[in-house]
């Protein structure tokens, strides 16, 4: 491995913190990201159409979904009878499993200036230390931006959660169609991630970034709201992902850089936890939402909650600076 034998030097981080000179390190978490999301839109393409042939109507499938969030959340997974898609599933996530056991270091986060430095001798905190997550929870910074995550990101997931339900009674997509516009979604995933975010980071702090990200939601809310055909929400899909995927990173990276290396994983375990919150309680909630309102009411829900949230952001700003995503 190169460089592996290079003396440190005084102030550097040891070998196998920070992924400088080691490129194949970002390239095996970009082949374990592909993996898990391959297996993840896998299931949930068919659950729904499983769901239907059962006899299940869209707020008994929201139910289901909650149930399934509630598991997610405490870190349980659930699994049911092995089908196909579950026996490529467990394949594909036993290679990631060797893959990150193997192949990633313990540690990739490169001590700067920017992050807190540990205290020496500090304890590790425990997996289930509740007083170690408020600390983190109150650092100056943390708390406002991990709220933006939360409630900002909400109405997407309420839409995201029943969208499957919504392809079949409103788009009235077979499985096979749905398919396909799970993978023209996970193309721009995958352009706006990869791509469209950095290149926007070189020109852009994070809180103009962040406050772009609000702003689109709040217009493709509004659109959201007379959308009458899948080739609308197409044309929608692009601003979708765009405020999706920047709302995610960017506060990401204000989160895990606001702290210290050894609190790194724990606010990374808070950011990841907003998913399976949000799939507790809003596939019940979209449920209820869809068969009350229809599908109009997600646009609506969106435009108000970012409105309010960019009315936040104007009125306290996040500091200008213009810090790399990490």
């Amino acid at each position: 491995m190169p460089g592996a034998g290079a003396p440190r030097g005084q102030g550097q981080p040891p070998a196998g913190m920070g992924t400088v000179g080691r490129p194949w390190v970002l390239l095996f978490i970009y082949v374990l990201t592909t993996l898990e999301l391959t297996c993840l839109f896998m299931q949930f393409s068919i659950i729904p159409y499983l769901s239907r042939m059962l006899g299940l109507d869209s707020v008994t499938f929201g139910y289901l979904q909650t149930t399934f969030g509630v598991f997610q959340l405490l870190g349980g997974p659930v699994f049911g009878r092995i089908q196909c898609p579950a026996i490529i599933a467990f394949l594909l996530n036993l290679l990631g499993a060797i893959l990150s056991f193997t192949c990633i270091p313990v540690s990739t986060k490169r001590a700067s200036a920017q992050g807190q430095a540990d205290p020496p001798g500090k304890p590790k905190a425990s997996v289930f230390d509740l007083k170690a997550i408020t600390r983190l929870l109150l650092q100056p910074g943390v708390l406002p931006v991990f709220l933006i995550k939360v409630i900002s990101g909400f109405p997407s997931g309420l839409f995201t959660v029943m969208f499957s339900i919504i392809c079949m009674e409103f788009f009235r997509l077979e499985s096979a169609q749905a398919g396909y516009l799970l993978s023209f979604f996970g193309l721009l995933l995958m352009i706006t991630q990869g791509v469209v975010i950095g290149q926007l980071n070189k020109h852009f702090s994070e809180g103009t970034l962040l406050q772009a990200s609000v702003l689109v939601f709040c217009m493709v809310g509004l659109a959201m709201a007379s959308m009458s055909s899948v080739l609308h929400f197409c044309v929608l899909m692009p601003g979708f992902i765009f405020s999706l995927c920047t709302l995610n990173v960017v506060t990401d990276s204000i989160l895990t850089k606001a702290v210290s290396t050894s609190d790194t994983g724990t606010m990374l375990g808070l950011c990841a936890s907003v998913q399976p919150l949000t799939r507790t309680v809003g596939p019940t909630l979209g449920g209820l939402l869809y068969r009350s309102f229809g599908v109009p009411v997600f646009g609506h829900v969106q435009f108000a909650v970012n409105f309010l949230v960019l009315l936040v952001l104007w009125r306290q700003p996040l500091p200008q600076k213009r810090n790399r995503v990490q």
